[in-house]
């Protein structure tokens, strides 16, 4: 997982403390301002290579734009589609556990994130749905859905 380092075009290689750093201070630059906190995970197949799994947080400044950071998680082996979904849901939460924690000092809690997934009523996915939401629902967390789940399947998926 590159170490868990996040990357970001304005900040470069982060780590977990860093990237809290940098959302904070993003936060404070309009503190009237409405924000939303947004975890989502994409993946794709790489020709028998494994896949690469891309987890994004996002910071969403409501009506003005945003900042992001992403991760990149290799695997080598292969994955049915249902599986990778799953997976990309699980790292989704991992990440957000993460941030529930270096954050827990700062006033964010579950409620706060909003976990998007990469699945929707178009394609294949839409077998999964109730599966998924279930799961992040169950733990605790605002889910989206494509075409509501833009940290996935627009943010992540930029960097799959």
């Amino acid at each position: 997982m590159e170490n868990g380092h996040f990357h970001s075009y304005t900040f470069g290689t982060l780590d977990l403390n860093r990237v809290r750093d940098c959302v904070l201070s993003f936060m404070k630059e309009e503190a009237n301002r409405e924000y939303r906190l947004l975890i989502g995970t994409d993946s794709e197949a790489k020709n028998g290579e494994g896949v690469e799994f891309i987890t994004a947080l996002v910071v969403h400044r409501v009506g003005s734009g945003g900042i992001y950071f992403w991760r990149r998680k290799h695997e080598d082996k292969k994955y049915v589609l249902k599986t990778r979904i799953y997976e990309e849901a699980v790292l989704s939460l991992s990440c957000a556990g993460e941030i529930l924690e270096v954050f827990k000092e700062d006033g964010i809690g579950r409620l706060d994130l909003e976990i998007h997934v990469d699945i929707g009523q178009k394609g294949e996915t839409r077998e999964l749905i109730s599966e998924i939401t279930g799961m992040v629902k169950g733990s605790g967390f605002m889910v989206a859905t494509k075409p509501y789940s833009y940290a996935a399947s627009k943010v992540a998926d930029r960097h799959t």
